[in-house]
């Protein structure tokens, strides 16, 4: 039986995505950060968003983009700057309101909504430095020369959007499960600045890693 991709470079990359997928990064903390401060199903939401612009990458390797990216590597850069900035805003706007003491459901720095979440999680991933790398850095030497590249991309698409699901679900999940004590002033407080530094935290590595 022929296959698209070789197996042992497969087997490989396997390999290499679980390391990835459960290594803290953007992604990872941005899930942990929506699960608590929107719950399970608003934290399942943000990650499908994270896994569209996963694809929306894989599309774009499909389309050539390593090359484009290597040719301008400034227009990248200001595409990780520009959401950066906008999950340190996030941040910023949480450890606010947990400064005055407003940390809760009824006073979130972000729009309610499925839609906000699903937004949100993809601005973090097309802009996360840690997807550029995977696109340039570590995916190539896993793709077989001798075939064609197209046809081995949704095998290696389907592996990473599989493995982050289950890596960034936990995650949030993780996140959504402290969220119950949301009824106490004192946790609400808490966890709107626990939410800020973790969003802070994905902005550093989206600016320092972009």
């Amino acid at each position: 039986m022929h296959f698209p991709v070789d197996p042992a470079r497969y087997g490989a990359f396997l390999a290499t995505m679980v390391l990835m997928a459960v290594t803290p990064g953007p992604a990872n903390l941005f899930a942990i950060a929506t699960g608590l401060q929107r719950g399970r199903a608003q934290a399942l939401v943000g990650v499908a968003g994270m896994n569209a612009a996963t694809l929306v990458w894989f599309t774009g390797a499909a389309l050539g983009l390593s090359a484009l990216m290597a040719a301008f590597p400034a227009a990248f850069r200001l595409l990780a700057l520009g959401g950066g900035l906008y999950v340190a805003w996030l941040g910023v706007s949480s450890i606010r309101a947990g400064l005055r003491g407003e940390g809760g459901p009824s006073a979130r720095p972000a729009v309610h909504g499925a839609r906000s979440a699903f937004l949100d999680g993809f601005s973090v991933q097309i802009a996360n430095p840690k997807a550029l790398l995977f696109f340039t850095a570590v995916l190539p030497p896993f793709l077989d020369p001798a075939r064609a590249v197209p046809p081995q991309l949704p095998w290696y698409a389907a592996a990473t959007i599989g493995m982050d699901v289950v890596a960034m679900s936990a995650y949030g999940l993780g996140g959504a499960a402290l969220a119950g004590r949301m009824n106490e002033p004192g946790f609400r407080r808490a966890y709107a600045l626990t939410v800020g530094v973790l969003l802070i935290a994905v902005a550093a590595l989206i600016l320092t890693r972009g």
